[in-house]
């Protein structure tokens, strides 16, 4: 049976946490394959309820599905613990959330070095989260890495831990005029981690492929968005891993041959947490609307999302590199109202039109956004249930969306509830 890849198609905050609990109950298995605790993903159940996850998959909130960390994933035992305990204050069953063996884990001077780092930066800043994330695939790179194994062996893990700071305080310390970690104090906290999480480190690209070979069904969530990839964002203003499709393979241990379908979620505009290049981006009231009415505000950092009119020139991208076969388009909602709804449909840069990704990054830095309005609709759409329940201007939308982006829109989320969907 196929393993379905699903990924953010702009700059991540799209809605893939609700695209995933809904197929949640067409699938076995939901994989979170790269990325850290620095993005949230929001899930709004029929009752009201809402879930932030940072670390877990949107697959622990349907009943029978079996959920897993991936090896592509960096983890904060610390943080992972939390969010375990407060699903499970909620009633939420996380008894068989299972953590890859290969995983790499966030260390104390990961978060160290990150939040100084950053400072350090200034202007410069890449506008990371803090949280660690960047250091740590770092030296997963370098191969200085600790993963989730270690934890099951006290020697190899003060070996590495040891080993780190010999390097990682001097940075501290003779860089940024900080204190020195204590190799005890770091080993007596991530063990005290490891005990709580030790019994669910798996070889959990072994289940997967048996999984798959038996017919079941395997869900790969990404985290944040295509134009966040380290090779194909806009860089260097971008994640340290791969959300696109191609590392879904790579970040859950099983053959790209296995994928079958690639779902690119999309906003009916677009919005971009941190810092970097953002065409289509609003400094106006209509941006302020957007970020009210949507409520664009990071599920998990809080920071204020920079919001702006759909990209199409983006959706082509995103189409492409990843290969996606279908689209969930999201916060359709969100322009009701509106007399008139621009799109970008190519870029204009040193007085020649793109219809594409300008390859260099000063291109895309200077990017001016070519317009074309589409009339815009009155109705509040948040009861639709299906297309035709749409007004003939929010249809017309949709429709002249999927001639742009080259794909066809499958599913079209008219709210934030579960059950606020159209499928098509």
């Amino acid at each position: 049976m196929p393993a379905i890849v699903l990924i953010g198609a702009q700059w991540g905050d799209e809605g893939k946490g609700k695209a995933t609990d809904l197929l949640g109950g067409q699938v076995q298995w939901v994989v979170r394959y790269q990325g850290g605790n620095n993005a949230g993903h929001t899930v709004v159940l029929p009752d009201g309820q809402d879930y932030a996850l940072k670390l877990i998959p949107s697959g622990i909130l349907t009943p029978g599905v079996r959920n897993v960390i991936g090896n592509g994933v960096v983890v904060d035992p610390g943080a992972l613990i939390d969010e375990l305990a407060g699903l499970d204050a909620r009633g939420v069953d996380t008894s068989g959330l299972l953590l890859s063996a290969d995983a790499h884990l966030i260390m104390p001077y990961h978060i160290a070095i990150d939040k100084v780092g950053e400072r350090y930066l200034g202007k410069a800043k890449i506008g990371t989260t803090g949280r660690g994330i960047g250091p740590a695939y770092q030296d997963k790179i370098a191969r200085v890495g600790v993963r989730a194994a270690d934890l099951l062996d006290a020697k190899i893990l003060r070996q590495k831990v040891e080993a780190a700071l010999d390097y990682k305080n001097q940075v501290l310390v003779k860089l940024y005029n900080r204190r020195a970690l204590d190799v005890d104090e770091v080993m007596e906290s991530v063990q005290a981690a490891g005990r709580q999480i030790e019994h669910r480190i798996a070889d959990t690209r072994l289940m997967l492929n048996r999984a798959l070979d038996n017919g079941e069904t395997v869900l790969l969530e990404g985290s944040q968005g295509t134009l966040l990839d380290v090779d194909h964002g806009t860089y260097p203003f971008v994640t340290s891993s791969n959300p696109t499709a191609g590392g879904a393979a790579v970040g859950a241990g099983i053959g790209p041959m296995r994928i079958t379908r690639v779902i690119g979620i999309l906003k009916a505009y677009t919005t971009r947490v941190g810092s970097g290049p953002f065409p289509t981006e609003l400094h106006d009231a209509m941006g302020e609307r957007l970020r009210k009415v949507g409520g664009e505000v990071g599920v998990n950092t809080k920071r204020p999302r920079r919001c702006g009119w759909f990209d199409a020139v983006i959706g082509r991208y995103a189409t492409r590199v990843n290969g996606i076969t279908d689209y969930f388009l999201t916060k359709l909602d969100v322009l009701s109202g509106l007399e008139k709804v621009p799109v970008c449909v190519a870029y204009e840069v040193n007085g020649r039109r793109c219809d594409e990704m300008p390859m260099t990054q000063t291109d895309v830095h200077h990017a001016v956004p070519v317009y074309e309005e589409f009339p815009g609709w009155w109705e509040d759409i948040s009861e639709a249930r299906t297309f035709d329940d749409l007004p003939a201007n929010a249809q017309a939308y949709v429709e002249a969306l999927e001639g742009m982006i080259g794909a066809r829109v499958s599913a079209i989320g008219v709210g934030p509830g579960r059950d606020q969907t159209i499928e098509r």
